[in-house]
């Protein structure tokens, strides 16, 4: 399994699309010579659901926090730009949302886990004791025909987390289901896709204690 993992990790970063970023990753560099964002902090990357998370802020008081999510990206894109989205702050933490949208592309469970190791790879090797808190795939309604898909990559990045100690995978799933097992669309804005503040309440608690430790 270890050399399957890796051997789809080299060629992971195939499936980026990175010309169609670089106009949002060129204006966080702008932000950042304006404003250049604090050292070990909480750093939060990856695709919309980080985007929109707005409370940030006020969901995490007390922790230094930057939100360099880019919406509809793929767990790839956060691979080729993390020289530019990540080490250069030197997070103490690194929360990453990002594979939904891969899967939601055609993408097999094996080849978002393949991207996720190379992820992981480039980060320990640019900052070796930053931890890595990995936000599982959410159920949300709208892509809920690939819920197995889904849940296979998301077992397969936890066993990934399980090999590491800086690396941790959180389980926003169940706890976004119904006692039938179904997602709870009250959860979710009209698209059935994005989450409304009560999704991120779910998230809030169970992070928390990650971001502390």
């Amino acid at each position: 399994m270890r050399k399957i993992f890796l051997a789809l990790a080299l060629t992971g970063s195939a499936w980026a699309t990175p010309a169609q970023w670089t106009n949002a990753i060129d204006a966080f560099t702008q932000a950042d010579a304006l404003h250049a964002p604090a050292r070990d902090a909480v750093l939060f990357i990856g695709s919309s659901s980080i985007v929109k998370w707005q409370s940030l802020v006020q969901d995490f008081p007390g922790l230094a926090t930057i939100n360099r999510g880019f919406g509809g990206s793929e767990l790839a894109d956060s691979v080729f730009y993390l020289d530019r989205i990540a080490i250069p702050y030197h997070p103490r933490v690194v929360v990453l949302y990002a594979g939904e949208n891969d899967l939601n592309a055609g993408k097999s469970p094996e080849t978002v886990a393949a991207d996720f190791a190379e992820f992981c790879a480039k980060l320990h090797v640019a900052l070796p004791t930053t931890r890595l808190v990995y936000i599982g795939i959410k159920p949300s309604p709208s892509r809920w025909k690939i819920h197995e898909k889904m849940q296979r990559a998301n077992a397969l990045i936890a066993a990934l987390c399980a090999k590491d100690k800086r690396r941790t995978f959180l389980d926003v799933w169940q706890p976004m289901l119904d006692p039938q097992g179904q997602p709870r669309p009250e959860l979710f804005v009209a698209d059935m896709l994005h989450m409304k503040p009560a999704g991120y309440a779910i998230w809030t608690p169970l992070l928390t204690p990650l971001l502390q430790q």
